[in-house]
Order: C-alpha cells, then sequence, then structure tokens
C-alpha cells in the first residue's frame, strides 16, 4: 500500500508501555485450555474466559522506559494511518446516508487488557468492543499471521484492522446491536449462523473502505488484492479448524469459511457500495 505523507488518526490510546498483572483466575495453562476449547465449540473466547473468571482481575501498570523496536513502531504508525483511512472513508459514507460517522478509538496493547466488555487477551486477536466503542490490537498478531498462517502484506494487516473498524459500522448503524439481541435467545448453533453474518458484513465493510480509501488517495498497489484475499481464506473457519485438527464443523463455525470470507472481502472492494452488503437478507446458499 502507499501510505507516504498520509495522517495518522489521533483516536488511538496506546497502552504498550503497560503490563498487565492478574490476581486470581487460571495461569497461562488454564488460559490456553480454555480457549482451545471456545475455539472447538465455536464459543466467543473473551465470553467465555471473561464470565467463568478466568483471566481474574486484570489491572495495568506502566513498565518504565521500555523502549520498542523498529518494526513496532513501524506496525503502530501503519496502524494509525490504516485507522485514520477508515475515519475519512467512512466520515464520507455516513454522509451519503444522512449520518454523522463517529470514529472508534483503537486500543494498542500487549498481552493482556482491560476493555468494556471484559478482559482480552492476545490470544484472542483483534476484537471490537461496543461497550466502549474501541478496537483492540495487540501488534503481535500481525507477526503471528505471517509465521502461522503465511498471511503478511501490508494490505493483508489493513483488512484485519478495517475488519474490526466494520463491526464498528455495524454498531453505528444498529446491526450489532440488534443481533445480539437475537443471538441471546438462541442455540448455540441458530447463534453461529447469525455470528457468520456479521463476521461476513465486516468483511464486506473492510472491502468497501478499501475501494474508496485507493479512490481518495490511490494507496492500492500490485499485489495488494492477493495478499487480503489470501488472509480472507486462512481466516475462515473452515481452514483454521481443518489446520487444527484436520475436520470441520459447520454448525460450530461463527465468522465464515474461506469461500465466503473472500467472496464479501471482494465485493465490497469491487463495488464500494454500502448498500450491497446484504448477508442478513440472502439465503444460507447465497452466502
Amino acid at each position: 500500500m502507499k501510505l507516504t505523507g498520509r495522517r495518522e488518526s489521533t483516536n488511538v490510546d496506546d497502552r504498550r508501555g503497560m503490563t498487565a498483572a492478574k490476581a486470581g483466575g487460571l495461569g497461562i495453562g488454564g488460559i490456553i485450555i480454555a480457549l482451545i476449547i471456545s475455539f472447538i465449540t465455536g464459543s466467543n473466547p473473551l465470553d467465555m474466559l471473561t464470565n467463568a473468571g478466568m483471566l481474574g482481575n486484570i489491572t495495568e501498570q506502566a513498565e518504565g522506559g521500555r523502549e520498542f523496536t523498529e518494526e513496532e513502531q513501524a506496525l503502530a504508525t501503519f496502524s494509525k494511518q490504516i485507522l485514520a483511512g477508515t475515519e475519512d472513508v467512512w466520515t464520507e459514507e455516513f454522509k451519503k446516508l444522512g449520518r454523522t460517522y463517529e470514529p472508534p478509538k483503537m486500543v494498542l496493547y500487549t498481552g493482556a487488557v482491560q476493555t468494556g466488555c471484559g478482559n482480552g487477551s492476545a490470544s484472542m486477536g483483534p476484537f471490537y468492543c461496543s461497550a466502549d466503542q474501541c478496537l483492540y490490537i495487540d501488534l503481535s498478531f500481525f507477526t503471528s499471521m505471517k509465521q502461522q498462517l503465511g498471511a503478511d502484506g501490508d494490505f493483508a494487516y489493513a483488512y484485519v484492522i478495517a475488519h474490526e473498524v466494520g463491526h464498528h459500522v455495524e454498531y453505528l448503524l444498529g446491526t450489532l446491536g440488534k443481533v445480539h439481541q437475537q443471538m441471546s435467545r438462541l442455540n448455540s448453533t441458530e447463534a453461529n449462523k447469525l455470528s457468520v453474518r456479521l463476521e461476513l458484513l465486516a468483511d464486506f465493510y473492510a472491502g468497501v473502505w478499501a475501494y474508496h480509501d485507493n479512490k481518495m488517495f490511490g494507496s492500492l498497489e500490485d499485489g495488494d488484492l492477493e495478499e487480503a484475499i489470501n488472509c480472507a481464506q486462512v481466516i475462515g473457519d473452515n481452514y483454521l479448524q481443518e489446520k487444527a485438527r484436520g475436520y470441520s464443523q459447520p454448525e460450530t463455525f461463527t465468522h465464515g469459511t474461506s469461500k465466503q470470507r473472500m467472496k464479501w472481502l471482494k465485493l465490497g472492494l469491487q463495488t464500494g457500495d454500502i448498500t450491497k452488503g446484504t448477508t442478513f437478507q440472502c439465503s444460507d446458499a447465497e452466502l
């Protein structure tokens, strides 16, 4: 991506100079076991760990004097520039809807973090919390994407950030709250189906952002699209489950298959039209 000279968002809470101390709860071994269970069952790991008290009470303390590597600083700058791009794009898109866009805050942290939705962990990857309208990212996730999944490249990383911002767009438009209420009244299998539609819509919104960001700034370069599509493929539920245990269980899918995630990301990228995000209007077969 071409980002030279692009502004950095100021809607950032950089907590990388903080350490998270845990009082009570399970140790790291217990947390890992809980995360594996949540992956197999398709449950939300943040909800599972918080509700069960497994993370204990996290308090954040100043680490004092920590210096970040050049790579860490470059990723932080990159993330702030991408967030700024989402602010510029969604401000204009919301104007078309006769609405005002209220940007989320991005929290950069290391290891563990307190959120409005409970305790968060880097093991869960980037996530959005509607209770405080923040997206949380431990930048080491991008290294894990490269080393463990083979998903590399600045546009692949940008897609991850834009996807989480997509959940914020869902929140502002009322979709997220409405669907979460519906999910709370359903069994896990049916709730998972709604979760998939939410995640695919966030993928679509990430594509819409990329379309307009490129139109505004000429940000996309050769190979960028392939980076994002590859990323969408390797974070599909079927791909991750098959990689982890050799088979997949569709009833536990919460984010969508590789094919579905690539489809909706590409649709957003190709059209840039927010009205084409029909993941809740189409049939299961059409997803």
